[in-house]
C-alpha cells in the first residue's frame, strides 16, 4: 500500500513519454507479427538476437558483446541479412511515425491546456513585439512587404520512394486515430488495418531500381503539396489574421489582411536546377510546370466543385449582388432547377472556366467533365476576381459565415499559388555561361577568344553589347549542343512566364560567382532570349549570385558593392522594386573550410552584404542554401533565423529545404503547419525585434566577434590539415565510408560527383556529409572546434578566457546557436561505431593514423563544448531530443554494425573477382536507407 500523506507530499511525476513509447512498442509489436508471419520465427529471433546483442554493445561497452555481434552477423546468410536490415530500417520508419505523433498530441496538449504561446508560434512573436513597443502599423507593414520562401530541391540524399511515403502516411493517419476516443470495435478494425499497413510496407519495395529522374523528383516534391501546402498555408494565413486582431485590438485599421500579400510563397529547382545536371534542359522546365499547374487547378477544381455543393442558396430566401447575378448569367448552366440558386450557377461557371484553363496549360486528365463550353482564365487574377465576387456577395447578403470553411481558403490559394504553384528557379554554374558567350562572341566575329580576357576587359565588353540593339544569336549559326540547350532553356522560361505568370519564373541564380562578370553574362543571355529588354530597364528573372566557398564568400560584398554601382544595373533594381537577393551556399564553403569557418565567414559575408546593401540604398534579400545536416547549414530553422545578424532579415527571406529533410517536415499537415508558422515566427521576430547594439552591448559584440574570427583561423587551419594536407586522407575517407556505395544508389537525378575523379574538391558537398553521417562520425559538424578553442585558451589567462567563451555562449545568439547545432551532431557521433567503419580501410597504418587524429579531435571538441556551456550530457537543453536520439540506437547500431559487415563482403567479392553480388549489394542500400531514416536529418 501506498501511504496517502506520502503521496500527497510527493505526487507521482507523469512520463510525458510515455504515449510515445506505448506506440512505438505497438508499432514494434506489429511489426515483430508481420516479421513472424513472412519470414519465419527463426528470423524473428535472429533479429531479437542482433538487437539485444547491440544494446549490450553500446549501454556496457562490453567488449565480449561486439564480438559476439561481429559472429552472428558474419554467420548471417544472403537472404537472412536483407530480412534483418529490412526489418530494422522499417523500424527506423516507424519510429519517426510514432515521434511526429507524439509531437502532435504534445502541442495539442499544450494547446488545450491554455498555456502560454509556444516558442517559434506566431503568438509567441507578436506578444514580444507588443512588449517591446512594437505598434500594429508596423506589424502590418511587415506582412504587406514580407517575403518567406521555403524552396524544395532535389538532391541525392532523397531515399523515400513515394509508395514509401503514401503507406507510412496511411500508418501515421491510423496511428494518430488510437488517440481519439474509439468504441472497442472501432479499435479492432484500427489493429487490424494498422497491421495490415505494416505488411503492405513489409512487402512494398523500399529501394528504385531505375535511376531517377527529373520527372520523378517533380512528382515527389509534388504530393507535399497535397498533404501539407495546398491546405496549411492558406489555413495559417487564417491563424495570422486572428492573431493580430488578438494581440492588437484596438487596431483602428481592422484586423483583415490584404489577401493579395502573399507573404509566404513556395519556391522549387526541381526542373529548373542544371548545376551539374545533365538530365534538366528546357523541357524539364516546361514539364515542371504542366505538373505544377495541374496540381494546383486540381485542387482549385475540386474545391470549386464542393463550393457547387455547399452553397445552395436560394434568392427566394436571401439577396444576391448584381456581380454575382451577372456571373450565375454568364454561366453555361442553363437549368431550370437551379435558376433561384446564383451561387451553384456562377461556380459552375467558374468550375468550367478552370476546366478550360487546366487543358490550356496542360492537364490532361480532368476527373469532372463541366456542365458545358466556357473560356480559359486569361490569368490567376481573373480567377481571384470571381471567387472575389461570391465572397463579397455573401458577406453583403447575411451569408458571412459561409466565406470561412471553404471559399476563403480558395481565395488565400489562388493568391499564394496562381496558377503556377511555385516559382520556379533556374541555377547554373559560371563556367558554362562563360562558354556559351565566348561561342556566341566568336560566331558574331565580336571576340574570337572572351575566355582569354581579363576581367576588366569581359565587364567593358560585357557592358557594351548589353547597350546594342542587335543580337549575338544567329539562327544561321551551328551551335554546341551545350550552347543550344542553354539558349532554349531561356527561351523556354520566357514562354513559360507567359503561360503561367510572371511568378512562374522570376530567378536566375549563378553557381559559383566569383566577378561581376559572372553576373553580367546572364544579363547578355537574358538580352539575347527576350527576357531582358535592356531599352526598357525590364529584366525578367532575377540575376542572383550564389557565393559558396570561403574565398567566393569573402569577396561577395566587393562584388555586389561593383554590381550595383552599374548605371544599368542601378535601373534594372530600381524596376526590382530596389531590391537585390544574394543567395550564401553552406554546403560547399564547409567542405571548402570546415564548420566553424564556414559559418563565421557566411555570418561576416552576411554583416558586409548589409552595410553595402545600405550604403547603396538597396534592399537586401538573402538566399540561404541550407542542407539537411548540421554541416550543410541544417539544424532548427526558427533558431537559425534568430541567430541572423541585425539588418539581415528585414521581411525577407528565402531558404531551400532539401533531400530527407523535405519528408520530415512536410509529410504530416499538422508538422508541416507547425514548420511553416516556425519560418513566418522568426522571419517576424528577426525583423521587427528592437536589436540592442548601443554603447557597451556594440562593443561586447564586436570583442565576441573578434574572438570568433581567430577561432575561426584555428580552426580553419586543423581542418584543411587533415582533409585536403593529409597524405593518404582521401583513400581513408573512400574507405571509411560508404561513399562509393552512395554513388552507385538510385537516389537522385544527379550525378554524386561534378567529375569522375576522387578529388574531394570535386565531390559534391551533399554525398560528402552524408556519407560521414552513415559512418556515424559526422565529421563536417564538429571537426576544428576543439582544436581552435584549446589553441586560443592556451595563449593567455585560461580563466578568463574560458569566462569569455561560457558570456559568449550566454549573450550572442550566433554563438549559441553554433553550439547547440554542434551539440545535436555530437549527440549523433559515435567513436564505437565509427571504429567499425575505420576497420573497413586495408592499409593498417593509414587507418590508424587518421582515426586516432579524428578521435582526438572529438574528445577535445567533446570537452570543450563542455567546458562552456556547463553541460556534460549531450542536449542537456533538449531532453525530449536527447530522448529521441538516445531511444533509436538500439534499433540505429545494428544497422551500422550490419552495413560494415555487407560492405566487407561486397568489396572482398569485388575486389577479388570483380563481381558484384546483387543481394548484398541491395542490402547495403537498404541499410543506407534506414540509417537515414533514424538520423533523419544527415542530407
Amino acid at each position: 500500500m501506498v501511504n496517502s500523506s506520502a503521496a500527497q507530499e510527493n505526487p507521482p511525476v507523469l512520463d510525458k513519454d510515455a504515449p510515445l513509447k506505448e506506440d512505438i512498442r505497438l508499432l514494434g509489436r506489429l511489426l515483430g507479427d508481420v516479421l513472424r508471419d513472412q519470414e519465419g520465427e527463426a528470423v524473428f529471433d535472429v533479429v531479437e538476437t542482433i538487437r539485444q546483442t547491440a544494446v549490450r554493445f553500446r549501454r556496457e561497452d562490453d567488449a565480449q558483446a561486439g564480438q559476439d555481434l561481429t559472429a552472428l552477423l558474419h554467420k548471417l546468410t544472403r537472404e537472412q541479412t536483407i530480412s534483418v536490415v529490412r526489418a530494422f530500417s522499417y523500424f527506423s520508419h516507424l519510429a519517426n511515425i510514432a515521434e511526429d505523433q507524439h509531437h502532435i498530441r504534445r502541442r495539442r496538449a499544450h494547446l488545450l491546456a491554455g498555456s502560454a504561446p509556444q516558442q517559434g508560434s506566431v503568438s509567441f512573436a507578436l506578444s514580444k513585439l507588443k512588449a517591446a513597443g512594437v505598434g500594429s502599423d508596423t506589424v502590418r507593414t511587415f506582412f504587406g512587404d514580407a517575403l518567406i520562401a521555403p524552396v524544395l530541391t532535389a538532391h541525392p540524399t532523397e531515399v523515400q520512394r513515394k509508395s514509401i511515403l503514401d503507406a507510412e502516411h496511411d500508418i501515421a493517419r491510423l496511428l494518430a486515430e488510437r488517440d481519439l476516443p474509439l468504441t472497442p470495435r472501432e479499435r479492432v478494425a484500427n489493429m487490424h488495418l494498422l497491421h495490415a499497413r505494416i505488411a503492405t510496407l513489409w512487402q512494398t519495395r523500399m529501394l528504385r531500381y531505375s535511376k531517377l529522374t527529373v520527372a520523378d523528383e517533380i512528382d515527389n516534391a509534388l504530393s507535399y503539396y497535397r498533404i501539407t501546402f495546398l491546405r496549411e498555408l492558406p489555413g495559417l494565413y487564417d491563424d495570422i489574421e486572428e492573431e493580430i486582431a488578438a494581440h492588437y485590438p484596438d487596431d483602428a485599421h481592422g484586423a483583415a489582411l490584404d489577401n493579395d500579400n502573399s507573404y509566404v510563397q513556395m519556391g522549387s529547382w526541381i526542373g529548373g536546377d542544371r548545376d551539374g545536371n545533365p538530365n534538366v534542359n528546357a523541357g524539364t522546365m516546361q514539364h515542371a510546370l504542366v505538373r505544377q499547374a495541374t496540381t494546383i487547378l486540381d485542387f482549385y477544381l475540386d474545391e470549386v466543385h464542393a463550393l457547387g455543393a455547399e452553397l445552395s442558396i436560394s434568392t427566394l430566401m436571401v439577396g444576391a449582388s448584381p456581380a454575382l447575378q451577372a456571373l450565375a448569367d454568364a454561366s453555361p448552366d442553363q437549368s431550370p432547377h437551379r435558376s433561384d440558386e446564383p451561387y451553384r450557377r456562377a461556380l459552375i461557371g467558374i468550375y468550367a472556366r478552370l476546366a478550360a484553363t487546366a487543358r490550356a496549360l496542360g492537364a490532361t486528365n480532368i476527373l469532372r467533365k463541366e456542365v458545358g463550353h466556357a473560356a480559359p482564365y486569361l490569368d490567376a487574377t481573373e480567377f481571384c476576381t470571381d471567387l472575389q465576387v461570391l465572397a463579397d456577395s455573401l458577406r453583403a447578403n447575411h451569408g458571412k459565415l459561409l466565406v470561412r470553411p471553404r471559399l476563403s481558403t480558395v481565395q488565400r490559394a489562388a493568391a499564394i499559388f496562381g496558377f503556377h504553384l511555385a516559382s520556379l528557379d533556374m541555377r547554373q554554374t559560371s563556367d558554362v555561361h562563360e562558354r556559351v558567350l565566348a561561342e556566341l562572341f566568336a560566331g558574331a566575329g565580336v571576340e574570337a577568344d572572351y575566355t582569354k580576357l581579363t576581367e576588366e576587359q569581359k565587364v567593358q565588353l560585357l557592358l557594351a553589347e548589353l547597350a546594342q540593339p542587335r543580337l549575338l544569336y544567329s539562327p544561321y549559326a551551328e551551335l554546341s549542343d551545350e550552347t543550344a540547350s542553354e539558349l532554349a532553356i531561356l527561351r523556354a522560361a520566357k514562354d513559360i512566364r507567359q503561360r503561367y505568370g510572371k511568378r512562374a519564373i522570376r530567378n536566375y541564380i549563378i553557381s559559383h560567382t566569383e566577378t561581376v562578370s559572372d553576373l553580367l553574362e546572364v544579363l547578355l543571355l537574358q538580352k539575347e532570349t527576350g527576357l531582358l529588354r535592356a531599352r526598357d530597364k525590364q529584366l525578367d528573372a532575377m540575376v542572383i549570385p550564389l557565393f559558396e566557398t570561403i574565398p567566393d564568400l569573402q569577396r561577395a560584398a566587393g562584388i555586389m558593392n561593383e554590381w550595383m554601382a552599374l548605371p544599368l544595373v542601378k535601373e534594372l533594381i530600381a524596376h526590382q522594386g530596389q531590391l537585390q537577393e544574394v543567395m550564401l551556399g553552406y554546403s560547399d564553403s564547409n567542405k571548402d573550410g570546415g564548420f566553424l569557418t564556414s559559418n563565421w565567414e557566411l555570418y561576416k559575408a552576411e554583416i558586409h552584404l548589409v552595410k553595402v546593401f545600405a550604403d547603396a540604398g538597396v534592399k537586401l534579400r538573402l538566399f540561404h542554401g541550407r542542407g539537411g545536416t548540421v554541416g550543410r547549414g541544417g539544424g532548427p530553422s526558427y533558431e537559425a533565423i534568430l541567430a541572423q545578424p541585425p539588418g539581415t532579415v528585414n521581411g525577407q527571406i528565402r531558404l531551400t529545404e532539401q533531400g530527407e529533410i523535405i519528408a520530415s517536415k512536410f509529410s504530416n499537415a499538422e508538422i508541416g503547419r507547425r514548420n511553416l508558422e516556425l519560418l513566418v515566427a522568426a522571419t517576424l521576430e528577426a525583423s521587427l525585434m528592437p536589436h540592442a547594439a548601443e554603447g557597451a552591448k556594440a562593443k561586447q559584440l564586436g570583442g565576441f566577434e573578434a574572438i570568433m574570427a581567430g577561432l575561426s583561423e584555428r580552426a580553419y587551419k586543423a581542418y584543411r590539415n587533415l582533409v585536403y594536407e593529409t597524405p593518404g586522407f582521401t583513400d581513408y575517407f573512400f574507405s571509411a565510408t560508404p561513399i562509393a556505395e552512395i554513388a552507385e544508389l538510385n537516389l537522385g537525378s544527379r550525378p554524386a560527383s561534378r567529375k569522375s575523379t576522387k578529388r574531394i574538391e570535386d565531390l559534391r558537398a551533399i554525398p560528402w556529409g552524408f556519407s560521414w553521417g552513415q559512418c556515424r562520425l559526422l565529421l563536417p559538424g564538429w571537426y576544428g572546434f576543439g582544436s581552435a578553442i584549446t589553441q586560443w585558451i592556451e595563449e593567455g589567462e585560461r580563466d578568463e578566457k574560458i569566462a569569455t567563451l561560457q558570456a559568449m555562449f550566454k549573450e550572442w545568439p550566433f554563438f549559441a546557436t553554433l553550439l547547440s547545432n554542434m551539440d545535436m551532431v555530437l549527440a549523433k557521433t559515435d567513436l564505437a561505431i565509427a571504429s567499425r567503419y575505420a576497420g573497413l580501410v586495408a592499409d593498417v597504418e593509414l587507418r590508424e593514423r587518421i582515426f586516432k587524429r579524428i578521435a582526438a579531435e572529438h574528445g577535445t571538441t567533446l570537452r570543450c563544448l563542455e567546458m562552456i556551456t556547463g553541460a556534460h550530457e549531450r542536449l542537456a537543453g533538449n531532453p525530449l531530443l536527447a530522448r529521441s536520439i538516445q531511444n533509436r540506437f538500439a534499433y540505429l547500431d545494428p544497422l551500422n554494425h550490419l552495413q560494415v559487415e555487407l560492405i566487407h563482403r561486397h568489396r572482398a567479392l569485388s575486389g577479388e573477382a570483380g563481381k558484384v553480388d546483387e543481394r548484398v549489394h541491395r542490402g547495403i542500400h537498404l541499410s543506407i536507407n534506414g540509417v537515414a531514416a533514424g538520423l533523419r536529418n544527415t542530407g
